[in-house]
């Protein structure tokens, strides 16, 4: 029986568990790791959910302890099951792996993607915060305005109760909140929610994909940091984000989507230097010459119109974006120049607990603060921060709604951004034959 341990970051790592060695007699799954998100190690991936073969459930370690795991089980073979890191931080792990004595494995679609009765458009990307979301969101929109019923199924955000968070069907405000989200999880489902969109997330991907197809002409599967779908699509979109150029080949899985894509989004080509368009469009078409591609941008509007010249502005970021995304700051920082900021407080010095972790563990972070809130004491740490950085204004680059959350004495503007194609072909163009394919 080959002893193996699967390397993760409480998504994909359950998902190729549950599709490829659940049910497998000749394989023994010793442990998970965990790494990316805190607070997701040191527990079990639950017997409900590990099945018949393992009754007490399998333990989930930190990925610091992959080494002892695989000397101590003598584990054959580590797979590597998360996303968004360079190649060198992947073969870092094989070199870990190897060196305790173990193989190295990274599973690809066609062991992993499961097949949908109903048609399925894939939104993925090659880094986090390229834009997925609200390329999703307007696909939904343009689904929806043909008379189709949209679905969106999201990449698993299972940060709690795994065996409670199986299947997740929001449909309502009162629906998310009644699921005690983490502001990753507020961030990801309260914008289409409000579009109207039905969706869909948990951890058992078979038996989601089941209850979508049950009430969808066509499912949008919205990809979460770079990885590759789930489901097995008919039309393949990948985000790239010229902001970072060359990072579509250089990450992995995201040269993985970029060479599977029917359509590539360049995305931010408002903001982005011409000359990194120009490069990430050459690399498009040296992986993928056959992809249409898409420019768009993504404007960024601070809600009510308000100015912040002479004002202390404290600017908070979509956290996975501005951590393991690598960026030093995102949409709220743009937000906040427009409307003419330029006294910006620094959080740093004044950081609380995890939120100063997350600081030292990500040192490119500028003079912004990440919406880090995976659960109530983060959310507390987060608070402590805003309230000692002794701001005018909070300016919200994180697509869900801060104000109401964390109840702040300081005025709070939310920035938006929509996705806004540049000249022809259009998401629309690209969709049109396929609509009238699903429509029949």
């Amino acid at each position: 029986m080959r002893k193996i341990v699967i390397m993760g970051a409480g998504g994909r790592d359950f998902h190729d568990y549950n599709v490829v060695y659940r049910d497998d007699p000749d394989v023994e799954v010793v442990a998970f790791t965990a790494s990316q998100i805190p607070g997701i190690d040191d527990r079990r991936y639950p017997p409900e959910l590990a099945g018949a073969r393992y009754p007490n459930g399998i333990p989930i370690r930190p990925e610091a302890e992959l080494t002892d795991l695989v000397r101590e089980h003598a584990v054959d073979e580590v797979v590597f099951a998360y996303s968004d890191l360079s190649y060198h931080q992947v073969m870092q792990r094989a070199a870990i792996a190897m060196a305790a004595g173990a193989s190295f494995t990274l599973l690809g679609p066609r062991a992993t993607m499961l097949r949908s009765s109903a048609p399925v458009v894939a939104v993925c990307a090659t880094r986090t915060g390229c834009g997925k979301s609200q390329t999703s969101r307007a696909i939904g929109r343009l689904l929806m305005s043909a008379g189709l019923k949209a679905v969106l199924v999201r990449h698993p955000m299972p940060y709690g109760d795994l065996a409670a968070m199986r299947v997740q069907r929001f449909a309502t405000q009162a629906d998310i909140d009644a699921s005690n989200p983490t502001i990753e999880e507020r961030e990801e489902y309260e914008l289409p929610v409000r579009d109207g969109l039905v969706m869909y997330a948990g951890v058992d991907y078979e038996a989601i994909l089941r209850q979508a197809e049950a009430e969808a002409d066509v499912i949008i599967w919205d990809g979460g940091n770079n990885d590759f779908a789930f489901f097995r699509p008919d039309l393949t979109i990948t985000v790239v984000d010229p902001l970072r150029p060359g990072h579509e080949l250089d990450y992995h899985p995201g040269e993985v989507n970029l060479r599977l894509a029917d359509v590539v989004v360049v995305n931010k080509v408002d903001s982005a230097d011409a000359g990194a368009v120009a490069q990430v469009i050459a690399n498009v078409h040296a992986a993928n010459p056959s992809a249409t591609i898409v420019r768009a941008a993504s404007p960024v509007v601070l809600q009510g119109a308000v100015s912040l010249v002479g004002s202390k502005v404290l600017v908070i970021e979509d956290g996975p974006t501005i951590t393991h995304g690598g960026m030093p700051f995102g949409a709220g920082t743009v937000a906040a120049h427009h409307a003419g900021a330029v006294e910006f407080v620094d959080p740093r010095p004044v950081a609380v607990g995890s939120i100063a972790a997350t600081y030292a563990k990500y040192p490119h972070i500028g003079d912004v603060l990440p919406a880090m809130g995976y659960g109530d004491a983060q959310l507390a740490d987060l608070r402590a921060t805003i309230v000692a950085s002794g701001c005018d204004v909070v300016v919200n680059g994180s697509p869900f709604q801060l104000r109401d959350l964390l109840r702040l004495a300081v005025p709070v503007h939310d920035a938006t951004y929509e996705l806004a194609e540049v000249g022809s072909p259009t998401l629309a163009d690209v969709l049109a034959p396929w609509i009238e394919r699903w429509k029949r």
